[in-house]
């Protein structure tokens, strides 16, 4: 590991989860000895960071010169961790990791009130059934959408009837009982709406849309509003 590589990781545990972090602590984290760490706390505080504490004590990260001093009223905090929470519950693997990693880099940013605000948070998520289990590697599909390349899968419809879909991923949308795509069809040259656990073998290819992902969504979404429009009007 570089030097460079290695301060950051040492940054980043500094501003995870709670403090102070003793020297022992943080070797471990980092898989170095504790006079490194000693010397590298040293060169971060060269380069502006405030660490407050010392060998024996432990380290606490006072101020990240790198980053901007965060500030939220409570009502924000709260609908933060509500959020977090509920993507910990409702998100693919990779989503649902980076969630709680966020919760971790929020909580060690915060100041010491609102630190500790975070920790017992009045709000929280719960879901007694989760969405339906996605058959396909999601933060696969997530990228693919970012970078606009269309997508190869299986797909099962609800009448158990099997198709091969070519589709431009345009947004992953998280219901009650499924995550859904939206997405402009290749085979029915429409926009249509697949859900994640009935897909199977999804494969990136290398046939871009860019730059249309965004003109498509608000396409499909005026489609949507349109759709729900002439249903309640039926009623």
């Amino acid at each position: 590991m570089s030097r460079t590589a290695r301060l950051f990781q040492l940054m980043q545990a500094l501003r995870s989860g709670p403090s102070p972090k003793t020297s022992a602590q943080l070797a471990q984290d980092l898989g170095v000895s504790a006079r490194t760490v000693h010397r590298d706390i040293d060169t971060l505080r060269g380069l502006g960071a405030v660490i407050d504490g010392e060998a024996g004590f432990g380290f606490t990260l006072i101020e990240d010169a790198t980053l901007p001093p965060l500030g939220f009223t409570d009502d924000e905090l709260e609908a933060l961790v509500l959020g977090l929470r509920e993507v910990q519950l409702i998100g693919d693997p990779a989503l649902s990791e980076a969630a709680s990693t966020a919760l971790r880099k929020l909580q060690g940013r915060l100041p010491q009130r609102q630190s500790h605000r975070l920790s017992h948070a009045v709000l929280t998520a719960t879901r007694f059934e989760r969405p339906a289990v996605p058959g396909i590697e999601v933060s696969e599909l997530r990228q693919a959408t970012w970078d606009e390349r269309a997508v190869d899968f299986a797909y099962t419809d609800e009448k158990g009837d099997k198709t091969h879909r070519r589709v431009n991923p345009l947004s992953i949308v998280y219901m009650d009982r499924a995550s859904m795509l939206v997405s402009w069809c290749h085979l029915r040259k429409d926009f249509r709406v697949f859900r994640l656990d009935r897909m199977r073998e999804m494969s990136v290819t290398d046939q871009s849309f860019r730059p249309n992902r965004v003109p498509l969504l608000r396409a499909a979404l005026v489609r949507v509003r349109a759709d729900r429009e002439g249903k309640e009007q039926e009623n």
